[in-house]
């Protein structure tokens, strides 16, 4: 089958249930690409009548607030030997230097740091498990975490299926491999300028990092 009739043909239900179980294990703790996954589906919806941009979005919103309150009851019975039993399993994300980062989020941004953490790759990841663990008052957390689920799963849908939409038209004059070039620029800048943004935090947050051993006090 040409793969344009196969993704005119994917069942809508079948893209919102990815998005959503993508970004709520996110949201939980597992490093999984769910803004990837959410950007593929905007521009796959602006491409098809079949999805809707709200259902989407509706569901993009409700994994993240889902995926990060779970993420934060478990973070919260876990404790301390839960950081450190990720740490051996993910290394790479969490390492003794991420979780000092975050740590310094939290200690000097409070609430903020879960808000603002959804657009943060490594952040985003850390928020709910983090927040628990440094017994953050479930109501901040709750309205930081269902305030950015909005921000960035609504925000994030909004943008690239507008940008889909007027895009397709022109898309449709180039072959696949320029469509996929396209994606990959696109992909490629998305990632360039998260990078910077983490070492921005780094840096900003490097003064505020606790001493080992130490538990900073939640806002």
């Amino acid at each position: 089958m040409h793969i344009q009739e196969w993704l005119e043909n994917v069942p809508a239900i079948s893209v919102y249930l990815l998005v959503g179980v993508v970004i709520g294990l996110e949201s939980l703790g597992i490093p999984l690409p769910g803004e990837i996954v959410l950007i593929s589906a905007a521009l796959l919806a602006a491409g098809h009548d079949g999805i809707n941009p709200w259902i989407l979005g509706a569901c993009a919103t409700a994994g993240a607030v889902i995926g990060d309150s779970i993420g934060y009851a478990i973070g919260r019975r876990g404790g301390r030997p839960l950081l450190a039993w990720l740490g051996g399993k993910f290394p790479r994300h969490f390492g003794e230097s991420q979780i000092a980062m975050a740590e310094g989020s939290f200690q000097k941004w409070g609430m903020w740091a879960v808000f603002f953490g959804r657009f943060v790759a490594l952040l985003r990841i850390f928020a709910g498990p983090l927040a628990g663990v440094l017994h953050m008052p479930y109501w901040k957390f709750l309205t930081a975490n269902v305030l950015g689920g909005i921000a960035w799963a609504g925000g994030t849908t909004a943008v690239i299926y507008s940008v889909g939409v007027v895009a397709e038209d022109w898309l449709k004059r180039f072959s696949y491999l320029g469509l996929a070039i396209a994606v990959l620029i696109g992909l490629t800048s998305m990632l360039v300028l998260k990078n910077r943004t983490k070492k921005a935090a780094a840096r900003t947050t490097a003064d505020s990092t606790p001493e080992p051993g130490t538990v900073p006090a939640a806002d």
